[in-house]
């Protein structure tokens, strides 16, 4: 089992890395949440199945313009998983930013369940 996961989040990560919704969708369960370090306490936005994942990819105005992430890193810890990041880009604002995140992860029949973001902001 540990190929699989290990394959399926370098999938996940290489399609996030280039923003490629469809093959994001492929790695995630029909019920997966996402929540976004964005958003009020103490979950933030949360983004519920395939639909919001989309939806929130074609939303232009939340992304971040020439975000790469790199250093990226999972760890096991039982059933959980973290992975930490780099990510560097440009906001919205056209502002360059540089910034180190976490990533809690579950994964369900072999595909990612939750991904329960915290990044440095500042």
């Amino acid at each position: 089992m540990t190929d699989a996961i290990d394959d399926l989040f370098r999938r996940f990560g290489r399609a996030f890395n280039k923003g490629d919704v469809e093959e994001i969708a492929a790695c995630v369960t029909d019920d997966f949440e996402w929540r976004l370090n964005a958003g009020a306490a103490p979950t933030g936005r949360v983004l519920k199945g395939k639909d919001d994942l989309r939806a929130h990819f074609a939303d232009k105005s939340k992304a971040h313009r020439e975000a790469r992430f790199s250093e990226a890193r999972i760890h096991r810890a039982g059933e959980k998983l973290f992975g930490t990041f780099r990510v560097t880009g440009i906001d919205h604002a056209g502002k360059a930013f540089d910034r180190y995140g976490i990533d809690l992860y579950e994964v369900k029949d072999g595909k990612i369940s939750l991904k329960d973001s915290y990044l440095k902001t500042e």
